[in-house]
């Protein structure tokens, strides 16, 4: 792989989550470690796999309780939650 500049691992990250529902969990940890090396945040990018397994979530059971979002991964069952703003 090609040695790459900031403005073209943000450009490569951008295009990644465009069409992340096609994309393994290999890839998603390949381009996770991509922003982590240029310091990047993903931000709300990382709400669109799952934490632990790094697959991307395709139909998620999405639950809203007291302020507090909740996302069971339909592949290994581990549930994310974040405060709701």
């Amino acid at each position: 792989m090609k040695k790459l500049s900031r403005t073209e691992a943000l450009k490569e990250i951008g295009d990644f989550f465009s069409e992340i529902k096609s994309k393994t969990p290999k890839e998603v940890k390949k381009i996770k470690s991509l922003a982590m090396s240029f310091n990047i945040p993903l931000k709300e990018k990382r709400k669109a796999f799952c934490k632990k397994c790094l697959s991307p979530y395709t139909n998620p059971k999405t639950r809203i309780k007291e302020g507090i979002k909740s996302t069971t991964c339909e592949k290994c069952g581990f549930v994310s939650r974040w405060k709701v703003k």
